[in-house]
């Protein structure tokens, strides 16, 4: 019997030193364990300032099996980027997380487990009571203020939308493309028209941070953008 398909979709975006080397690192060590399944990575290079050159990927290219690169010029966001990646990609399963694996691989191991068993279409990360012990104060609140939106306006079962680490199967991946949001809220979106599906099951698992994990800063810009994209996920779940 063939093995399943797993496809590891990774955004990048102003990558920080060391990138290729990590991800080098935790496939590696995810292959290890996930040895009954066949692993493909795309990295997806979203408009990054900083250059990823033809060195860099013919070094991930030589070191991990069934790699590939998908590259555009103009930044367009981490949802734009996990739709081209999981678009191009022909897998039974398909998990993505940050280009810095902040989860342990005992989390990402677990999802993945979790997303072979048939009664599962998704499978979504959730903080586990620990996480906001080193997450930066703004950061923070911004956080637990968008859980209360999501508990208060949208009724969905769970608050916990924007963890990083999610996967699903092939009836996921369809309703992963059907979502429009480019940046912040994707995953928020995402969470919500699963909700709303009464055909796909939605599984949550409490995941676990790696220790000193670097979090990137909010964009006060990014965050009024994406003040209206909440009201258009409010607006399609009372007139849709």
């Amino acid at each position: 019997m063939a093995r399943k398909k797993l496809a590891i979709i990774l955004p990048c975006y102003n990558q920080q030193e060391g990138w290729r080397e990590n991800i080098v690192k935790n496939i590696s060590e995810l292959s290890k364990q996930l040895h009954d399944l066949d692993i493909s990575v795309t990295l997806v290079n979203d408009g990054s300032k900083k250059e990823i050159t033809e060195k860099d990927v013919r070094f991930l290219d030589a070191n991990i099996t069934n790699f590939y690169f998908i590259t555009y010029a103009q930044n367009r966001g981490k949802g734009h980027a996990l739709r081209k990646g999981i678009a191009g990609s022909v897998a039974d399963y398909y998990v993505y997380t940050d280009l810095d694996f902040p989860y342990n691989n005992v989390s990402f191991i677990a999802l993945c487990n979790m997303l072979q068993k048939e009664e599962n279409d998704i499978v979504a990360g959730i903080k586990n009571k620990d996480y906001y012990n080193t997450v930066p104060p703004f950061r923070k609140n911004v956080s637990v203020f968008l859980r209360w939106l999501t508990r208060t306006f949208l009724g969905m079962p769970n608050a916990d939308t924007q963890c990083g680490l999610k996967g699903f199967n092939e009836k996921g991946k369809i309703l992963f493309l059907s979502t429009t949001i480019e940046r912040y809220l994707f995953d928020l979106e995402f969470l919500f028209l699963a909700a709303r599906n009464k055909e796909l099951k939605t599984s949550f698992l409490e995941i676990d941070l790696r220790e000193n994990i670097i979090f990137s800063q909010l964009n006060f810009s990014i965050l009024f953008e994406e003040g209206l994209n909440f009201l258009s996920i409010l607006f399609y779940r009372f007139f849709k």
